[in-house]
């Protein structure tokens, strides 16, 4: 018996907003999963978050915070106490060296507070975009792009709303396809899927929420 041929799937542009509904619908309530007060723990959440899931970063940060509840006493830090405490982050070295130099920097160039402007936050050590979008979105309700971390990128990729590899033109496809007051919120979501239902070794595609407009099963 032959079979019937598939659908042809839908354009990236077309089935975009389609995969945002589906998205929205199954999480409406879309919010960085780090634990933080204030922009300054943030900052340092999402340094630390850097090849770390945010579970990991939830345990250690506590501690971090308590010793070093401000820019300034961070900026004061002694590397090796900081490195112990960050250790089970990965990567501990490098990123007490960012902390610490970002802390720096925020005592020195902006009086002991994190800046809202993307040129400013990108100019600390170890702040890319994705943790400038972070801090600017969840701190600040602005929305320069969309944050692209690990989740975002083989989501994006294996949805085909992108053929990129590089976070950055990744970040530019989105911010083509999504309109701009749903960037941070898309990302979290994107996140939270991408956690909890389209894992990277083994999706569990019968259950996702937009598996009919996924060019790995669906239809479009």
């Amino acid at each position: 018996m032959k079979r019937a041929a598939r659908p042809k799937l839908a354009s990236a542009k077309e089935r975009a907003p389609l995969i945002l509904a589906r998205l929205k619908a199954a999480y409406p309530e879309a919010s960085t999963a780090l634990d933080f007060e204030n922009a300054y723990q943030l900052l340092v959440a999402t340094i630390l978050s850097a090849q770390c899931t945010d579970t990991r970063v939830n345990m250690v940060t506590p501690e971090v915070f308590r010793r070093f509840p401000n820019p300034a006493v961070m900026a004061r830090a002694r590397r090796a106490l900081l490195e112990r405490l960050i250790q089970s982050t990965g990567f501990f070295r490098n990123k007490a060296k960012n902390l610490i130099g970002a802390a720096r920097h925020l005592v020195d160039e902006f009086g002991g507070r994190v800046p809202r402007g993307m040129d400013e936050l990108l100019s600390l050590p170890g702040v890319a975009r994705k943790t400038a979008n972070v801090v600017r979105g969840e701190c600040f309700g602005l929305a320069d792009g969309v944050v692209v971390d690990t989740h975002v990128t083989r989501l994006a990729r294996r949805m085909g709303l992108t053929q990129h590899i590089d976070p950055v033109k990744i970040e530019r496809d989105l911010m083509e396809l999504i309109p701009q007051k749903e960037w941070i919120a898309f990302s979290h979501r994107m996140i939270r899927l991408g956690r909890t239902v389209c894992m990277a070794r083994n999706p569990a595609c019968p259950t996702c929420p937009v598996a009919f407009h996924c060019p790995k099963i669906g239809a479009g």
